[in-house]
């Protein structure tokens, strides 16, 4: 489960996170799942690209 919210600029990623994990892994790019997404500032994609599900 992805945090709500980003760390350090607050911004709401939680909802994007379903349609970015499901795109990765039907084979995707995560930078140009990312930029379709509008994550765009690196502190956001950080925490998509960095995210391990621990559950």
């Amino acid at each position: 489960m992805l945090l709500v919210r980003c760390f350090t600029c607050g911004k709401v990623i939680s909802a994007s996170f379903d349609e970015f994990e499901k795109r990765t892994k039907a084979g995707e790019n995560p930078n140009d799942v990312l930029d379709d997404l509008g994550i765009t500032k690196y502190c956001c994609r950080r925490m998509f690209i960095s995210h391990v599900d621990v559950w």
